[in-house]
């Protein structure tokens, strides 16, 4: 769900411009209500999430974890294109898979809860299901859960590998699949018939 049309600059955007306006949105009141603006768009920002998390802005990655995290709080997705919104600047950017990356899970109570790169936590759920979309070449697995509002994270590897040693069989519209439970819901994965044997 990557954009592709770049425009040099954004329209006069700046990640500095959009770093001040994110903060001054957010004061400390968790995060701001970015579905509730809709601001003029302003153009596309040379700015990417890579695959692994990494936030990119004019080609270098952002070195500074406060200040991913502080964009993170101001991104906003409208179909498959990503934005980052204050309440009056909408600049688009390029994603190139999810926007962030769960990098660990742990059991809470009878659910899963996942930490993010950026630090949300999410518990999977009917509000934060968990999906796995698979390669048509090669079958390989690429999990993803809901993190918050139309926002994916990518699963990590190592927590997939972990996930999937407590993976169960349970019956999935008519057929056994091979999935994960949290807060009473099962995720399927796999048809349990392709499961190795």
């Amino acid at each position: 769900m990557a954009k592709t049309n770049q425009s040099e600059d954004g329209g006069g955007v700046s990640a500095e411009s959009l770093a001040s306006a994110a903060k001054a949105a957010s004061s400390g009141r968790g995060l701001p209500p970015v579905d509730k603006w809709n601001p003029e768009f302003c153009g596309d920002l040379d700015m990417r999430i890579a695959r692994d998390g990494t936030w990119f802005y004019l080609g270098t990655p952002i070195g500074r974890p406060e200040l991913v995290r502080l964009f993170s709080t101001i991104l906003k997705r409208e179909g498959d294109d990503y934005f980052l919104v204050t309440p009056v600047e909408k600049v688009g950017i390029t994603v190139d898979d999810a926007p962030f990356v769960a990098v660990d899970f742990e059991r809470d109570g009878d659910g899963l809860r996942f930490v993010t790169n950026v630090g949300d936590e999410a518990v999977a759920g009917p509000d934060h299901p968990i999906r796995v979309e698979r390669d048509p070449e090669t079958g390989e697995p690429s999990p993803y859960v809901l993190i918050r509002r139309n926002l994916e994270a990518l699963i990590d590897r190592k927590s997939f590998y972990r996930l999937v040693e407590i993976g169960e069989t349970a019956e999935h519209e008519g057929e056994d699949w091979f999935g994960l439970r949290s807060l009473g819901e099962f995720f399927p994965i796999i048809p349990a018939a392709e499961l190795p044997t």
